[in-house]
């Protein structure tokens, strides 16, 4: 590995441990056996190092084999169906237990994002690219073959569904949503709108 990957590295185990506003220039240096003017010359500022380094645990955690949410490709439900839907939601869960440290990691940026007002422009820029990839889990097309308008309204439900899963699991695991209420929800919200009003 050069230094730029090792820095990433390096600043992911810092965030892990530390969290981002405990994590300073000097921890990432040390923890990746590089030098404090690499990370200007890589990443332009620490800030911007820790984004990307963030960005890829949660990239990682989406694609961990086995456990990922696409649990190594094996959704093989049909597209578009409430079992496609309810087995990936089932992926997600199911990684929750080794992904809980970056799920706090989340939730802190969130916390600091006024504080912090370039860090929350980065993460607002990287949403977009979570959006697709969440879009092209249920929906099966690639991402680099998703329309905005999939990613402005599909994308933007399966983010708002993760994210108020993410709090509710991070509070109290044992009473969270699991994936067969979440199917069956969305089964009764389909149902009734074909209602009259």
């Amino acid at each position: 590995m050069g230094h730029r990957e090792d820095l990433l590295e390096g600043a992911k185990r810092c965030l892990l441990q530390k969290g981002f506003v405990r994590t300073t220039a000097r921890d990432i240096v040390k923890e990746s056996g590089t030098n404090l003017g690499s990370i200007g010359y890589h990443y332009g500022s620490k800030d911007a190092l820790l984004v990307q380094a963030y960005v890829s645990l949660i990239e990682g955690v989406g694609e961990a084999p086995g456990v990922g949410w696409g649990a190594g490709g094996a959704v093989t439900a049909p597209l578009g169906s409430l079992g496609r839907f309810q087995t990936v939601w089932a992926n997600i869960i199911r990684s929750l237990p080794e992904s809980r440290g970056i799920w706090l990691l989340s939730f802190e940026l969130v916390l600091q994002g006024d504080r912090i007002p370039e860090v929350r422009r980065m993460l607002g820029e990287a949403q977009e690219e979570g959006r697709s990839g969440l879009v092209s889990l249920f929906t099966g097309i690639p991402e680099n073959e998703l329309d905005k308008e999939a990613l402005e309204t599909e994308g933007r439900f399966y983010q708002t569904l993760l994210n108020g899963l993410m709090v509710q699991w991070l509070f109290d695991p044992d009473s969270a949503t699991d994936a067969d209420q979440l199917t069956e929800g969305l089964r009764r919200v389909i149902a009734g709108t074909g209602r009259e009003s």
